[in-house]
């Protein structure tokens, strides 16, 4: 999935925030809304301006940048 296609960050839209192009849907709207316990059937029945494939590429930017990043081993909490 190439997220490039329909997500992008526009300065003056979700305040320069990544969203699906076409819409005001950020992916940290779309993120927090799976982490909620919404399904894709779910958030595609009450927001159909985007596709599936839109929120697929949702799921894709969201792994490209965790991808890109250095992460550290958590402490340990009792």
């Amino acid at each position: 999935m190439d997220w490039k296609n329909h997500i992008e960050p526009t300065v003056g839209i979700c305040g320069g925030r990544p969203h699906v192009k076409g819409t005001r849907l950020t992916v940290e709207f779309l993120l927090g809304l799976k982490a909620a316990g919404w399904t894709g059937a779910q958030i595609l029945e009450n927001y159909p301006q985007i596709s599936a494939d839109s929120l697929l590429a949702v799921f894709a930017f969201a792994q490209a940048l965790i991808e890109e990043e250095t992460y550290l081993p958590l402490p340990h909490v009792a």
